[in-house]
């Protein structure tokens, strides 16, 4: 896969630099601010970018930032965020657009380097790849959407997986069930939340949104 990687600590950057190429995947460039990440992201449009979420010169989100933008310039554009806490808000505007192609992992989790090169696989094939933390967090408000209730506890936890990015057949392992079993759950939770299948967005995506409680 050809990376970009943006992140203005250098040990934190040089670090998953040198991971990213001990697994054979090749860095095409490096970002340390908010405008060279968005300038990276549009011109070498890389098959996944590992962003940080706070970068210079304010650090606030100009990371988050500089993703939304090159995604509404080159919709679906796979980007993994980065992030020290998890940040509700910014969570849920990486999915609102229903693409996928989107990842959010606490930096910590980089430390795990074959979950990390793993999520970045995922969201570089389209998939998505949330931290179970992050997850936890975005949840812990409980949810509003009523089509939720709706599902049977084995759909929910189906769902659950799903958010955090596995196939069916890595939930069908974690929960010692048949890849066609899943595949039933699958079909059978988007129907109770509505989701129809439409080429011009993502339905495990839009699962996700509506696991998340997105407004």
């Amino acid at each position: 896969m050809r990376i970009l990687v943006a992140e203005d600590l250098y040990l934190l950057r040089d670090g998953m630099v040198r991971l990213i190429e001990a697994y054979g995947h090749q860095v095409v460039a490096t970002a340390t601010t908010g405008p060279e990440t968005l300038d990276a992201l549009l011109t070498w449009r890389p098959d996944v970018s590992v962003i940080d979420v706070r970068m210079p010169p304010s650090q606030s989100d100009e990371g988050l930032r500089a993703a939304l933008a090159a995604r509404a310039k080159v919709p679906g554009l796979p980007v993994l965020i980065l992030s020290q806490h998890v940040e509700q808000l910014y969570a849920r505007e990486l999915l609102a657009d229903g693409a996928g192609g989107i990842g959010y992992l606490l930096k910590e989790s980089v430390f795990d380097a074959d979950q990390f090169i793993d999520a970045l696989e995922r969201v570089a094939g389209g998939g998505t790849a949330m931290d179970p933390a992050v997850i936890a967090k975005l949840l812990s408000g409980g949810s509003s959407d009523r089509r939720l209730g709706r599902l049977t506890e084995r759909e929910h936890s189906v769902l659950g997986l799903m958010a955090e990015g596995l196939s069916n057949q890595a939930i069908g392992r974690r929960l010692f069930l048949s890849e066609s079993a899943i595949g039933k759950y699958t079909t059978s939770l988007f129907g109770k939340l509505g989701i129809t299948d439409d080429e011009n967005s993502n339905r495990r995506v839009l699962a996700v949104l509506a696991y998340l409680n997105e407004p």
